[in-house]
């Protein structure tokens, strides 16, 4: 990742931070799960898995998975790992991807498929965060004793049972209730925001 990159990111997560007073005791209270499930785990097992959750893994999932990694990042726990899954495996929307290059990460394209790879930079001495949309359970994510972060209602409504689970409910709104619309980008922009500042609070309070 080039300098300007990383000057751009670390503006981002600066002012996200600056922002911590915009998130609702209600909400704050979720996001403690959170904090609380990563301290347990780090404690317990030297490491905490966390695979953020939503129906169709395109949007919010993604954009919490990176938020999760970038912020644990941040406050230097290099023992937490972030995955993405959803109920169904779709396609990471392009919407999403153009928000978190916006907020200053380096989003590379690696495949075309219908389903395409992505990698996503927030350090360049850091691994990039491999992207594509998957079930939860696929794989190439954590099996067991992970946190499932449930981003979407309607993913925790219909998955009253992840095995190797503990489960968080952390749901936020659509933004593809905005696509097709002038206000698309905008909303795409907002919600990854909100993201970054709640996960951001969230690892600053473990």
């Amino acid at each position: 990742m080039e300098n300007a990159t990383v000057s751009t990111l670390e503006q981002y997560i600066t002012s996200a931070k600056e922002e911590f007073h915009l998130i609702s005791e209600e909400r704050k209270a979720a996001l403690e799960v959170i904090s609380n499930f990563v301290k347990t785990k780090l404690a317990e097992d030297g490491l905490a898995n966390l695979i953020l959750i939503c129906t169709h893994n395109s949007r919010r999932s993604h954009l919490s998975q990176v938020w999760t990694q970038v912020a644990a990042y941040h406050y230097g726990f290099s023992d937490v790992f972030a995955y993405s899954g959803g109920t169904e495996a779709t396609a990471l929307f392009p919407s999403a991807a153009n928000a978190l290059e916006r907020a200053g990460l380096s989003v590379q394209k690696l495949s075309e498929e219908a389903n395409p790879v992505y990698a996503i930079k927030y350090d360049e001495n850091q691994p990039a965060i491999i992207a594509f949309s998957k079930k939860y359970d696929h794989a190439f994510n954590a099996q067991s004793g992970f946190g499932a972060v449930m981003t979407c209602g309607h993913a925790d409504a219909n998955c009253p049972f992840i095995p190797g689970a503990t489960r968080i409910s952390l749901p936020f709104e659509d933004p593809k209730a905005f696509d097709g619309t002038p206000e698309q980008e905008d909303k795409y922009d907002e919600r990854c925001r909100q993201i970054a500042r709640e996960l951001l609070y969230a690892f600053s309070v473990i």
